[in-house]
């Protein structure tokens, strides 16, 4: 039966996302523009699309938020609500993260081999779930202070999926030793009894990658290198990497204890969808792996190996040296581990960017999103709020002001105009050296650790909600945000408290 032009173009807008999402979508533009031609003005316009915008992230399970998300800041431009220019000047100020994306990413996928291996044999002799659980957001912490939370993060998915689909494949009839391709996206061919296990396990992943990814936050806010935006805030303050450490070690240090207490009693409480155990029939499977992947291990597969570990320990040398943007590393690990490891065919480089292309533009279009922000002036009145209450408690405020505006905004950005502010004010001697110091701690402090909120408040936490492992062990926007609640609550009392104390 032919169908009509109208239910032709109807199907396809938006493609398999349910027909209520698509109308959803069609109701943004459509009210957008109403309401920028109302009283209402520009500045509700504003705030409606940020709304929007983390609605199209909240539904990132039921279509990928670029599409949506690229509509909403497409109509932003064509209704004057920021320009190109503008996005194109967000752009530049992040590029060093977008090569990063592009680059980094796809280098940790031809090191998928000595991960995968590597972790296989953490899982399989650390049997206390507390103890593994501890060791990921520890490992997670130590890695961000010195590497990079979105290289840590990459690695962390990477290892999950390589998890996940082997036991899939497994779950579905197949033979370890069988070498013909499997989609372990599928659960189609998944064998029933091997449902509930394959329910636990996905629990079981989400529980590990939640810990390192909040680790990723508690280890970023201690150093320069940490996150983008402590790179520019030790700049404005004068500090170097040791002057930095030091100043925000009374609020990062007792937050990282508590953080990590905080990962121990989630796991022994097993509140907020913590303390699934591995599977007994889990982790038999994943110790055949290990031992058919030894037997395995030809002359070829051990260079290989070797290779991937010297790569492995220049990156992680020259992430912590810093010798060059991280993004021109990731391509320097992609070529050594290409070059020696005989990948040289187009074709097999092509999957290595798979994963990091897409968010790279949902990315782009995250910061034409920030540039309405900034075009639109939307935090001015939050701003000049907390600048215009007493000295006294403007640290407690601007750890809180810029906590909540990070969660649903770029920290980056709310940094960014933060402390040009203080800055400025310290110029003009509205205020003095110390208070500048402590303004720029709870800047600091409040961009990187009330962020973990939302998955859009951390740009590690938006790439591992938008990633392939995500749909694979049901991670989802809100149960993100709801595994994130006790850290959220912990990190920010806790650095509140620590910053009311330096007062």
């Amino acid at each position: 039966m032919s169908q009509s032009i109208f239910h032709a173009y109807s199907k396809n807008f938006l493609g398999n996302s349910p027909t209520w999402y698509k109308y959803t979508i069609l109701a943004f533009l459509v009210i957008n523009p109403i309401i920028l031609f109302s009283p209402l003005g520009s500045f509700i316009t504003g705030w409606c699309l940020i709304l929007e915008f983390i609605f199209c992230l909240a539904m990132a399970l039921k279509c990928y938020p670029l599409q949506p998300g690229g509509l909403l800041a497409i109509q932003a431009v064509a209704l004057e609500m920021t320009s190109p220019n503008t996005i194109l000047h967000e752009i530049e100020g992040n590029l060093e993260v977008i090569l990063l994306l592009i680059f980094m990413v796809a280098g940790i996928y031809f090191m998928r081999d000595l991960l995968l291996f590597t972790f296989t044999k953490i899982l399989i002799k650390i049997r206390s779930k507390i103890v593994l659980s501890l060791l990921f957001c520890f490992a997670g912490a130590i890695l961000s202070a010195f590497l990079d939370a979105l290289t840590v993060t990459a690695v962390l998915i990477s290892v999950a999926i390589g998890f996940y689909s082997v036991y899939h494949k497994v779950a579905s009839g197949k033979n370890l030793q069988d070498e013909a391709g499997h989609n372990h996206s599928d659960d189609i061919t998944l064998l029933p009894e091997n449902q509930e296990n394959l329910e636990q396990f996905r629990s079981f992943l989400r529980n590990l990658i939640m810990h390192g990814a909040v680790g990723t936050a508690l280890g970023g806010v201690t150093t320069v290198v940490g996150e983008p935006q402590n790179l520019l805030i030790a700049k404005k303050a004068g500090w170097n990497f040791m002057e930095f450490f030091f100043m925000m070690a009374p609020v990062t240090m007792p937050v990282l204890v508590c953080g990590l207490l905080t990962c121990v009693l989630l796991e022994k409480l097993r509140w907020f969808g913590y303390g699934t155990i591995l599977p007994d029939a889990v982790r038999a499977v994943l110790e055949e792996f290990d031992v058919e992947q030894s037997k395995k291990l030809t002359s070829s597969n051990k260079a290989a190996l070797v290779i991937q570990a010297l790569v492995a320990l220049f990156l992680v040398i020259g992430l912590a040296l810093h010798i060059a943007p991280v993004g021109l590393i990731g391509l320097s690990v992609i070529v050594l581990l290409t070059a020696f490891n005989g990948v040289i065919e187009e074709h097999r480089l092509g999957h290595a960017f798979e994963e990091a292309l897409p968010f790279t533009a949902l990315l782009v279009v995250f910061f034409a999103i920030v540039a309405v922000i900034h075009d639109q002036h939307l935090f001015k009145p939050i701003i000049d709020a907390v600048l215009a209450m007493e000295v006294g408690v403007q640290p407690v405020m601007f750890f809180a002001a810029n906590g909540i505006l990070s969660a649903i905004s770029d920290n980056v950005f709310v940094a960014t105009v933060y402390i040009n502010e203080v800055r400025a004010a310290l110029d003009a001697g509205t205020i003095t050296r110390d208070h500048f110091d402590l303004l720029t701690i709870a800047i600091n402090t409040g961009t990187n650790l009330p962020s973990v909120a939302t998955p859009n408040g951390q740009a590690a936490f938006l790439f591992l909600l938008t990633s392939a492992l995500a749909p694979l062990i049901r991670l989802s926007y809100g149960r993100m945000v709801y595994m994130a609640l006790p850290y959220t609550i912990v990190l920010s009392v806790v650095g509140c408290w620590a910053v009311i104390y330096m007062l």
